[in-house]
């Protein structure tokens, strides 16, 4: 039985980013639409146009939505919220990706409705594991995408809590992904 190609919608502001990403996803198989901001992506999606809306989104398909946390103008928080409170567009799932390890960060954007959240830079793992993701959810993602949230959650908030008290210095993607892979 053939998989269905999964069709995501990347946004990042950066140029370099958008590469990086677009090239990860094709090597994982997933046909690929890059925008450079979230209104943008809104413009694809058909939501500036919410009344045009329901043609233009059964033609695009779209079964994932990768976008960077800290864009200018719309953030990638902004967008996740405008998608989830859209009727036609609350259903596909939206993971956030960014450099910033905050547990805050991503505790926030897991209860307004992300899939995940990803450190940049991204690992083609991290798309693997998504692909399998959405492809046992299938096309409606509710249920066990919620369960997997919460489970995800509660993995995360197993490590004492006492990194939000105390500011913690800055450090390097690679540091902030050995410390993200312990959580």
């Amino acid at each position: 039985m053939n998989q269905p190609e999964l069709h995501v919608l990347a946004v990042d502001d950066s140029t370099v980013d958008r590469k990086v990403i677009q090239k990860l996803l094709q090597i994982s198989s997933f046909k690929v639409t890059v925008v450079d901001s979230g209104s943008r992506a809104l413009q694809y999606l058909g939501l500036d146009e919410e009344k045009n809306s329901d043609c233009r989104f059964n033609d695009l398909k779209v079964n994932m939505i990768m976008t960077d946390y800290s864009m200018p103008g719309m953030t990638g928080f902004e967008l996740l919220k405008k998608i989830k409170n859209s009727s036609t567009l609350k259903e596909i799932p939206v993971v956030i990706m960014s450099s910033e390890n905050s547990m805050t960060r991503i505790d926030r954007c897991l209860e307004e409705g992300a899939e995940d959240y990803l450190l940049k830079p991204v690992k083609l793992s991290d798309l693997r594991r998504l692909k399998d993701t959405i492809l046992k959810t299938g096309p409606e993602h509710t249920g066990q995408t919620q369960t997997r949230k919460r489970k995800h959650k509660i993995d995360q908030s197993q490590e004492p809590d006492y990194h939000e008290q105390t500011p913690s210095p800055p450090s390097s993607p690679q540091h902030a992904q050995t410390k993200r892979a312990r959580l």
